[in-house]
């Protein structure tokens, strides 16, 4: 298997756009997966070819998927509005309407099994449990029970002479969204090149009044840095 490769989850947001300039800055040669989901904004799929580009990713893969048709979440349904009022953000006990059913598992799922095509024994995930919206896909709990079942279920995992074939890296899982933001701004990242907003207009310009902008715009605040796209 090939140590050098990894597998990176790029939404087209901070937080992996983080996770791919930390995979790229330890030396990994990039392999980035976005999805088609049918997410109502797909400007974040724009984003994610030009980060795709911009850490010269050896490829990037955009699978198409149809979670609109599950529903149950206000990010794919189109009878369900985003929330865009005021809310408690950081209780962990909030599960809001944006979060999508099983969205983590079924792209580390894809992920894991590009991995084996590809020769990667790590992914890269920008998976936050302490700046986040409440999603129970973002706990460490999550992914070390996903880990081990990736593991058990692979052909690649049961072949692996050490025990243990995939990874699964959450280097920003402990990190407030400030901190995320300075470790990236070190390594480099163009902020000016993510998008969080869950509910951006039709040029691709954020609400600035979902969750996810107000998380991004209290985070710069704390860092002490001037968000380049705006928000």
């Amino acid at each position: 298997m090939g140590a050098n490769k990894a597998v990176v989850l790029l939404s087209g947001g901070l937080d992996s756009a983080t996770a791919a300039a930390i995979a790229k800055d330890q030396g990994f040669e990039l392999y980035c997966l976005s999805f088609s989901y049918g997410q109502k904004q797909v400007v974040e799929l724009e984003k994610a070819r030009r980060l795709a580009g911009f850490f010269a990713a050896r490829e990037h893969l955009v699978l198409n998927l149809d979670l609109g048709r599950i529903g149950g979440s206000a990010l794919t349904d189109k009878q369900l509005e985003v929330p865009k009022e005021g809310s408690d953000l950081e209780r962990e006990e909030v599960i809001p309407i944006t979060y999508v059913p099983s969205r983590n598992t079924i792209f580390i799922a894809h992920a894991a099994a590009w991995a084996e095509v590809v020769g990667a024994r790590d992914i890269f995930l920008g998976v936050n449990a302490l700046d986040y919206s409440g999603y129970p896909d973002c706990r460490p709990e999550f992914i070390t029970a996903l880990e081990r079942a990736l593991n058990l279920g692979t052909r690649a995992g049961i072949e692996a002479d050490d025990g243990g074939w995939l990874r699964l890296r959450t280097p920003l899982i402990d990190l407030r969204k400030s901190e995320i933001i300075r470790r990236g701004i070190a390594l480099g990242v163009d902020y000016g090149m993510t998008i969080s907003c869950y509910d951006p207009d039709a040029a691709g310009r954020p609400c600035g009044f979902c969750d996810s902008c107000r998380l991004r715009r209290k985070a710069f605040a704390e860092a002490g840095i001037a968000d380049p796209a705006g928000g």
